[in-house]
């Protein structure tokens, strides 16, 4: 297992985050052993968030971790990423308010007095940065998060924020999390503000992230199952129906189509899957990045794992994105 830092934790965050939103679908027996399944390959980070599982029964992928966490006695040995703020049917719930009653919920469900590193799930663009960032730093102070972030902020609501810390003399977003694939979006993978920096028209922005090497917490780095090795251009009529709306408006095009050929090509060359070389492209990219991978096996987790391991070269990961048109092997 690969590690990285983040600021203001002391523990080390694994590369290879477990995603938690299936334990509401798994239920707690079988979730325990998933979970571990995945300390014992050495993932010791979880993403989870307030509104995870909220279809099947409010808070239910939090406790079910949390009863994991309680069992196990581990909570030392783990770091959470866990999420507040997402809007609701009524409204969008980026507020002081909202912070504070999302973050005390999940602190109770989870069984911990403190989360590792606190996330917004979504942003509202009409809230002031001010009162969000100063509600985020009380928290910080009290111990009850080690280190805050955000989850679908786009780069100049970002640097907003930051900005307002440092002439307010406060600790700025140590981290980010936006969704981020091999595959260029057609159309948002998904509505209520949702931010990727997947693409040719985000190359900038991951530039940004090149530059300032704010840890990256990727999600969807599959293209939500487009890169699963169910679904491809010979197939596609046959399995469609198998796949959710959104994945198939957001990612079916013929560009999209090429670089799962050529995934699956390089992967022949180096005795992978292609599910296998369209993570390690997330993981192999030159910003400071973490993946949230929602794994349901031991095997599963094995094949992450060698996604990790295995390291592309800039040609190949240019080829791979249709960048250039040839690859010497």
């Amino acid at each position: 297992m690969e590690y990285g830092n983040v600021e203001g934790l002391s523990k080390k965050v694994s590369r290879l985050v477990q995603g938690c939103m299936m334990l509401g679908d798994l239920g707690q027996e079988q979730s325990d052993r998933l979970l571990d399944t995945c300390m014992g390959a050495g993932i010791n980070t979880f993403d989870n968030g307030h509104s995870y599982g909220e279809w099947i029964e409010d808070g239910i992928c939090e406790r079910v971790l949390g009863q994991w966490i309680q069992r196990q006695g581990n909570r030392e040995d783990i770091v959470i990423i866990d999420k507040g703020c997402h809007p609701n049917k009524d409204r969008q719930k980026v507020t002081p308010f909202d912070i504070e009653a999302d973050l005390n919920n999940s602190l109770a469900r989870l069984n911990t007095d403190y989360i590792d590193l606190w996330l917004f799930h979504r942003d509202d663009p009409s809230v002031p940065v001010g009162p969000l960032m100063e509600t985020l730093n009380r928290y910080l102070d009290n111990g009850k998060i080690k280190a805050f972030g955000c989850s679908n902020w786009t780069r100049d609501r970002i640097e907003e924020a930051n900005a307002y810390c440092e002439k307010n003399n406060l600790v700025p977003f140590a981290a980010s999390s936006p969704g981020f694939s091999l595959a260029a979006p057609v159309q948002a993978p998904f509505g209520g503000g949702a931010v990727t920096i997947s693409g040719p028209e985000n190359e900038e922005i991951r530039a940004w992230y090149i530059e300032n090497q704010m840890p990256v917490f990727t999600w969807s780095s599959l293209a939500r199952g487009f890169f699963s090795g169910r679904i491809n251009r010979r197939n596609f009529e046959q399995v469609k129906d198998q796949f959710e709306d959104f994945t198939l408006r957001a990612y079916v095009s013929e560009e999209n189509w090429e670089r799962m050929e050529r995934a699956e090509k390089l992967a022949g060359s180096k005795n992978l899957t292609m599910p296998q070389i369209a993570l390690s492209f997330v993981l192999n990219q030159s910003f400071n990045v973490f993946t949230i991978v929602g794994a349901f096996s031991e095997t599963e987790i094995q094949a992450n794992i060698a996604a990790m391991e295995c390291k592309l070269s800039q040609e190949e990961l240019d080829w791979l994105d249709l960048k250039t048109n040839d690859l010497n092997q």
